[in-house]
C-alpha cells in the first residue's frame, strides 16, 4: 500500500487560539508539511485546487512547482485538478512544464470540483460541468499523447492540427479520477482505464463503496482487465496517539471547530459527536492498532491500494501533528504495507521504453 499526505490549503483560524495565520505563513506551513512528509517516508504529497473561500489552493501548479525544487523523492499529486473550470490546452502546458521540472514525479487527480462560488467565477453551471469535465479531459489526454491535435470542442475554441509545447516528459502522465458522489466521474475513469480516487471524507462508507463497485463493473464493461484496477481512498482526519483516549482528547478541539463551522455555514452535519465521527467516518483517530484495523475494514469494502491522510495539523499543535504523522509512518504504515498490495503499476515516472530513468540530484 502507498500513502499520500494531502492539503487543500484551508485558511481557517486555529480552533484553540482563534488566531488565523497570514496567507504567507499558511503557504510556508504547506511547504514545511511537504518536506516533513518526504522526511517521514510518505509516497506522495498532494495539493488541492479550489477557487473560493476559505481555500488558498487556486494555483496548485505554482505550489507544486516550488515543491518540485525542494523535494527529491516524493511524488507530487494534484487533489484535484478541476478540469471543468480550466482550458485543457493551458492546463496541459502548465502540468507538462511542471512534470519536466519534477523529473516525472507528477500524478494528476482530476475532477469537476465543488462549490458554487468557483462555478460562478468561471461561468460554469451545474448543468454543464460534467460535460465540461469530460471534454476537457479528452482534449488534455490527447494533447499529452499526440504531436498534433484536431478536436471539435463545445466549451473552448476548436483545435486544428494544433501543436502544444512543451512536449511531455512522462508519456503519459498518470491521471486518477477523483470521485465524491457521482457516477459520471466513475464512468469516465472506467472508460479510459484510469485509476480512481475516492474522496471518502464526508459520509460513512456506504455511498463510496457503491461508487467503487460501479467503477469495477464499468471497468469490465469497457473491456479492461480487472487486474489493472487501482483505487485510492481519502480519510477525513488523522490523529494517531499511543492510546485511544489520548487521540480523542487531542482531536476534540479540531472536531468541535469543524462542527461549529458546518453549523454556522449551513453545511449538513453528518456526525454529531467526536465518538461517532471516529467510529463511522473515514477519519483515522486512535491507537496505531485501531487505525490499522480501520484501514483494513475500508480495504475490505474498497479494495484500495493507496491511502491519503491530511497533511495539515488542522488544529492539532505542531508537536501533536508531527507525533501523529511519525507514529503513523513508524507503527501503522509498515503493517499496512505488509498486508495490502501496492497498485498494479510502477510508482516511478511513466517513461517510454527507450527513455532513460531520471538521475536523482545528489545535492
Amino acid at each position: 500500500m502507498k500513502f499520500l499526505a494531502i492539503t487543500l490549503i484551508v485558511h481557517h483560524p486555529d480552533p484553540l487560539t482563534g488566531v488565523r495565520k497570514s496567507t504567507h505563513e499558511r503557504f510556508r506551513e504547506v511547504l514545511g508539511n511537504a518536506l516533513l512528509a518526504e522526511e517521514l517516508g510518505f509516497d506522495g504529497f498532494g495539493v488541492g485546487e479550489r477557487h473560493e473561500r476559505p481555500f488558498l489552493s487556486s494555483s496548485p501548479t505554482v505550489v507544486l512547482g516550488h515543491l518540485a525544487a525542494l523535494t527529491r523523492r516524493i511524488r507530487l499529486f494534484t487533489a484535484v485538478t478541476t478540469l471543468s473550470l480550466l482550458d485543457p490546452v493551458r492546463a496541459y502546458e502548465d502540468y507538462a512544464t511542471l512534470d519536466h521540472l519534477a523529473d516525472g514525479r507528477l500524478d494528476l487527480i482530476i475532477g469537476k470540483g465543488n462549490g458554487a462560488a468557483q462555478r460562478e467565477l468561471f461561468h460554469v453551471t451545474p448543468e454543464d460541468q460534467w460535460e465540461r469535465n469530460a471534454e476537457s479531459y479528452e482534449v488534455f489526454r490527447r494533447i499529452w499523447r499526440e504531436d498534433k491535435v484536431t478536436a471539435r470542442t463545445r466549451f473552448r475554441p476548436e483545435l486544428t492540427d494544433a501543436e502544444v509545447w512543451p512536449r511531455p516528459y512522462q508519456r503519459p502522465v498518470r491521471v486518477w479520477h477523483g470521485s465524491a458522489t457521482s457516477k459520471e466521474s466513475v464512468d469516465l475513469a472506467a472508460r479510459y482505464g484510469d485509476p480512481l480516487f475516492s474522496a471518502n471524507v464526508t459520509h460513512p462508507v456506504e455511498p463510496y463503496a457503491e461508487l467503487i463497485r460501479h467503477y469495477r463493473e464499468r471497468w469490465e464493461h469497457y473491456g479492461h482487465d480487472p487486474a489493472g484496477i487501482a483505487v485510492g481512498a481519502g480519510s477525513a482526519g488523522l490523529c494517531v496517539a499511543r492510546t485511544t483516549q489520548q487521540a480523542l482528547a487531542a482531536y476534540r478541539p479540531v472536531f468541535e471547530s469543524n462542527l461549529a463551522f458546518q453549523r454556522a455555514t449551513g453545511l449538513p452535519v453528518v456526525f454529531e459527536t467526536l465518538e461517532d465521527f471516529a467510529e463511522r467516518s473515514s477519519a483515522l483517530i486512535g491507537s496505531p492498532q485501531q487505525v490499522i484495523e480501520k484501514v483494513h475494514r475500508y480495504h475490505e469494502r474498497f479494495g484500495h491500494t493507496v491511502q491519503h491522510v491530511p497533511a495539515d495539523a488542522s488544529g492539532l499543535t505542531d508537536t501533536q501533528h508531527r507525533d501523529s504523522l511519525e507514529r503513523f509512518q513508524s507503527e501503522v504504515a509498515p503493517a499496512l504495507r505488509g498486508d495490502i498490495p501496492d497498485p498494479p503499476f510502477d510508482w516511478g515516472p511513466v517513461l517510454a521504453p527507450s527513455d532513460p530513468a531520471p538521475v536523482p540530484d545528489a545535492h
